[in-house]
């Protein structure tokens, strides 16, 4: 999932809005090292005790509210599938306009056509993504690879491109871009963060899963980034401006062979990262509300015709729209759903969890008619602070560090509030 085309639009992103190549790197390997921390402590309980992430969800938020932080999550995932149909629908509209110059207005044809081919892949299950897992990632490396290499040729090496300075002055015109990119970064994975547990519920252990995503994340993450800044930043050297967009850029080349293999292999890794990464959790939060009738399936169709009403082409517009827009404004709804799971789950309950009553009502888990309204609250107030800069422009740095500001608040109200509860009506 860290090899795809969003992974390479950050990278890019930030240097077309004035980094160096290294405060670029840099940026993603931090947010990257930060982001690990919530996904490995969500990621155990789904390790333990074998649970998906809307399961999980109702030791904190009960049987029925957690529906509420299961939606929210799901609405994101929906986003990016938008995101990644459009990006898919681009590129084949890239490879058509290089064989067939007539295929000018062909854009929204050829969005649709992806978006169908997304939803025949979810309507076939599991087994095929589990097929493009396998073949969707090594491809879009080695390819992605093979374009740095003859780009940067073109460039006149690697000397030029990585002596590109950065744009910023000053360092406080540095931290004000650092900072909300820095979130971003948080953001890109704070999804998969809260819902790890529906991948790691398979792990044969603890240390696998700490292992796998300890190794997996942050270097597949920056690895991929380097593509992304160092083409970028040879796009800058070719033609005088950066270019963050993969799709645009291999539009410029007038050599039909070579777009077309590196568009195969986006399309390839796009429709790759796209059933993994936006569809598994969201079906599983679709079906979770109500399981007679929403089958995974169905789950899957929901998502994609949400990620159409989405309208990812505007989220896409630039790289502004995309990283501080998009990133940082839904990392302010997640971050204080992974604070109250976290505190739940290692401060209230010490990692002790009663599956069954999971899944039951009545239980253990049923609150107030099955909604934690302390778990509610704790949300509000996280989402209320994370984006309270979005109104009260004094207070805009609040927005700025959106995640770790919603993340923080949530879990200390939700501490606080069930900490004052006996301990016979906190379930061990």
């Amino acid at each position: 999932m860290s090899v795809c085309i969003p992974t390479y639009m950050l990278a890019s992103g930030l240097i077309a809005g004035g980094m160096s190549w290294w405060q670029a790197i840099g940026t993603i390997l931090l947010g990257n090292l930060i982001v690990l921390v919530p996904m490995l402590l969500n990621a155990h309980a789904g390790t333990k005790y074998g649970i998906p992430f809307p399961v999980l969800v109702r030791a904190s938020f009960g049987v029925r509210g957690a529906n509420l932080p299961a939606i929210l999550r799901a609405l994101v995932a929906c986003g990016w599938f938008g995101i990644q149909a459009w990006i898919g629908g681009q590129a084949i509209y890239s490879m058509l306009k290089i064989m067939w110059p007539g295929a000018a207005n062909l854009q929204w044809v050829c969005f649709l056509g992806f978006w169908a081919l997304n939803m025949a892949v979810i309507w076939r299950g599991i087994e095929t993504i589990k097929f493009l897992e396998g073949i969707g990632a090594p491809f879009m490396l080695a390819v992605g690879i093979l374009l740095l290499l003859w780009i940067t040729r073109k460039a006149g090496g690697f000397g030029p491109v990585l002596r590109a300075p950065s744009k910023f002055q000053t360092t406080a015109e540095f931290l004000a871009f650092f900072v909300p990119s820095l979130t971003g970064m948080v953001g890109f994975w704070a999804t998969v963060a809260l819902n790890i547990p529906d991948f790691t519920r398979y792990a044969t252990s603890q240390r696998a899963q700490m292992l796998g995503q300890a190794i997996g994340l942050p270097t597949a993450m920056t690895l991929y980034s380097f593509i992304g800044v160092a083409v970028t930043s040879a796009s800058a050297v070719l033609f005088g401006e950066p270019i963050w967009d993969p799709v645009a850029l291999l539009g410029k080349f007038n050599q039909p062979v070579i777009a077309c293999i590196a568009l195969v292999a986006l399309l390839t890794a796009t429709l790759n990262t796209n059933v993994a990464a936006n569809v598994v959790s969201p079906s599983n939060d679709f079906s979770n509300l109500n399981p007679r009738l929403i089958s995974f399936r169905t789950g899957g169709l929901i998502t994609g015709v949400l990620g159409l009403a989405m309208m990812p082409w505007r989220l896409l517009n630039d790289f502004s729209s995309y990283i501080f827009g998009w990133l940082v404004g839904y990392s302010g709804l997640l971050g204080p759903i992974a604070g109250v799971m976290i505190a739940d789950y290692f401060l209230i309950r010490h990692r002790q969890l009663d599956v069954e009553d999971l899944y039951r009502r009545k239980g253990a888990y049923e609150y107030s008619n099955g909604i934690n309204y302390r778990a509610v609250a704790a949300l509000a107030a996280g989402i209320f602070v994370a984006l309270l800069g979005l109104v009260v422009p004094s207070v805009r740095w609040l927005y700025n560090y959106a995640w770790f500001v919603g993340f923080f608040v949530s879990a200390v109200v939700y501490a606080g509030l069930m900490g004052q509860r006996s301990p016979v009506e906190v379930p061990r």
